[in-house]
Order: structure tokens, then sequence, then C-alpha cells
């Protein structure tokens, strides 16, 4: 083992990058929605809570590129149906 090393020239960050669009981020969320979804995971039986925030959020985004008729529409079928 040598005395001194010369990090100067280091890097920052995984040696290999990680395969696939998933990009690791640090998120702060209230504890209470982390422990709905966690609590999700295990009434269903396992799986990964992550997975479940990530469809969550792609439900959202997939919701606001919806033209506005479509989402009346749909909303107005679902109060109908649930004052019957």
């Amino acid at each position: 083992m040598k005395a001194k090393y010369d990090f100067s020239n280091g890097q920052r960050g995984a040696v290999l990058p990680l395969p696939g669009n998933k990009v690791r981020i640090t998120i702060r969320l209230d504890r209470d929605i982390v422990d709905w979804f966690r609590s999700k995971v295990e009434e269903q039986g396992g799986g990964n809570y992550q997975s479940m925030l990530n469809d969550a959020l792609r439900a959202h985004m997939e919701r606001q590129e919806q033209p506005l008729e479509e989402v009346l529409r749909r909303v107005v079928r679902e109060e109908l149906r649930a004052s019957r």
C-alpha cells in the first residue's frame, strides 16, 4: 500500500453506467406517501414500492396529455355511476 494516492483526476459516481432507462436520483417525499405505497405493495403480496410510484407518476403524466373533453366525459361518467 502506498503512503499517498493521487485522486486529482478521479471522477465521482458509478464505475459502470446503469443499463436501461432508469435514472438514479435523490428525492424527498412525505413519509405518509411512502408508507401508503409500501402498504399497498404488502397488500398485494410483494413487489417494489418504487415501481408502484413510477407507475402512478406515469399514469398522471398520461392523464395530463388527454384532451379536456375526454377528461370531462370520463369524470361525468364516473360521477353518474357513483350517484346510482
